[in-house]
């Protein structure tokens, strides 16, 4: 696959990245901290993911969201997943968005990550022995209770020990 420039992201790409499929490349130096993307969301209700929609190809590309699960449009759609994630993000449940953000610095050529958490339910592509591979996990909607605070989502972030003494 030859790389695809995007028309809206000049700095970015999508490419092959090998067993993991396509993914999004930097074609620049993005500086930590920097917000790359903001992606709406398409919601699926709880009821309507549940019926249909985890049996779909779709339910690959989704998220967990307050009232169901939630398919980012846009790049939000197309970061692989990384154990050692170079990007992170912030869902907006008001506004029904997601905020992207690189993690460190990120050089050019790269390929922008996040992490998926813990539990894939799918071969982890970095781990290929299955050391940390429970590839079984199955994806529920979020209790319409749970709210998440920006304090709860950034206690997942785990920076590696570069990253925590950066002075950004």
């Amino acid at each position: 696959m030859e790389p695809v420039r995007l028309f809206n992201q000049t700095t970015m790409q999508i490419q092959d990245c090998g067993a993991k499929g396509r993914g999004v490349v930097t074609t620049v130096v993005v500086p930590a901290h920097t917000v790359i993307d903001i992606s709406p969301i398409l919601l699926f209700p709880s009821e309507e993911y549940s019926t249909h929609g985890q049996y779909t190809q779709l339910d690959h590309y989704t998220y967990r969201w307050k009232g169901g699960m939630a398919l980012a449009l846009g790049l939000g759609s197309m970061f692989n997943h990384s154990s050692t994630p170079n990007v992170g993000f912030q869902r907006d449940i008001d506004n029904g968005l997601i905020r992207y953000s690189t993690l460190r610095e990120i050089q050019v050529g790269e390929e922008l990550c996040i992490s998926y958490g813990p539990n894939l339910w799918f071969p982890d592509m970095e781990d290929p022995q299955g050391q940390n591979n429970s590839g079984g996990a199955t994806k529920e909607p979020v209790d319409d209770s749970e709210d998440e605070t920006v304090e709860s989502f950034f206690s997942r972030i785990q920076l590696s020990d570069d990253d925590s003494n950066s002075s950004n």
